[in-house]
């Protein structure tokens, strides 16, 4: 297979799975599990499947001190970020909470552009005008107000997988993608369970019905195990920018999976805000290629749409 056709296919298959987190959470929610239940058995089982295919593989298991050092903070972050956006599923509808945590590309060129210097461009501002445009729609998006802590719980989660974006990045560590992911899950299972214990969450509650594992492992391949695998072989043979666009079908799926499976309304005040929010991350991560003149061309016609549907 074509080195491109195989890298697009990948980044389609890894964006449309890791949109599927509502599909398995939302399940084991309505049947009592907590969100650090449900984390701690999605990490687990999934560190459990991949630790499977390092012994089955032969990979070294070993680890340097600056690398456990990288990978404990890469797990805090990640364990952290789902922690916070499979909480906020209990303040608003799935389909939102997840287009909203969409807004982190938005988050990482700004942090680039303070803490390392890259310049600030046009396209990055009007990006944040459109991403914040979108989110206020979205505040309004059933004709009720969004709850405050589901909108802060998303955007601590889009801010920690910033983060933990820029810490691979910048940390320039040479590992196996599977050592990698490995490590981390490892150590987010260790942050989550520390947070239900300490925290005074009640624990890790067990799960007690095999239609509850078949959930749990749904979640740990799908949008872990298999979202995290394609992601890294669409990124070695596209390159990151075009699997970073492609990674726009996260929360329309989660969208998609929130109105056909939960019965989740979607009103054209919604549309408009996942339109607006999709089109800024969009514009931040292909704006390089795109002119002046193109965004007034699409800006004009889009002007002339709305001028029908009124």
């Amino acid at each position: 297979m074509d080195a491109r056709v195989k890298g697009t296919i990948c980044g389609i298959v890894a964006a449309v799975s890791y949109g599927t987190n509502p599909l398995g959470a939302l399940f084991l929610y309505a049947h009592g599990i907590s969100a650090h239940s449900v984390l701690f058995y999605r990490f687990l089982l999934a560190a459990l499947v991949l630790g499977g295919l390092m012994l089955v593989r032969r990979v070294d298991f070993s680890l340097s001190r600056r690398e456990l050092g990288i990978l404990v903070l890469l797990g805090a972050l990640f364990g952290t970020s789902s922690l916070s956006l499979f909480v906020s599923f209990h303040y608003m509808d799935a389909g939102v909470a997840s287009t909203l945590l969409f807004v982190y590309p938005v988050m990482v060129a700004v942090m680039m552009a303070l803490f390392f210097r890259e310049k600030v461009t046009w396209v990055t501002i009007f990006s944040i005008v459109l991403a914040l445009s979108g989110i206020g729609l979205l505040y309004q998006g059933d004709g009720e107000t969004l709850s405050m802590t589901g909108v802060l719980l998303v955007m601590l989660s889009s801010l920690t997988y910033a983060v933990y974006i820029i810490v691979v990045n910048k940390s320039s560590m040479v590992m196996s993608p599977v050592k990698l992911t490995f490590y981390v899950l490892l150590f987010c299972v260790l942050t989550v369970a520390s947070h239900a214990f300490v925290g005074g969450h009640g624990g890790i509650q067990w799960l007690d019905e095999p239609a509850m594992w078949g959930y749990a492992l749904l979640l740990a391949l799908v949008p872990t195990v298999i979202s995290l695998i394609m992601m890294v072989v669409a990124v070695q043979n596209v390159g990151s920018t075009p699997t970073a666009i492609m990674g726009a079908l996260e929360p329309l799926t989660a969208v998609v999976i929130g109105v056909g499976v939960f019965g989740e309304r979607l009103t054209m005040q919604l549309v408009v805000g996942i339109v607006l929010i999709l089109a800024a991350v969009v514009l931040i991560i292909a704006g390089r290629a795109l002119s002046r003149q193109a965004l007034v061309h699409a800006l004009h016609r889009l002007s002339s749409h709305r001028g029908r549907f009124r």
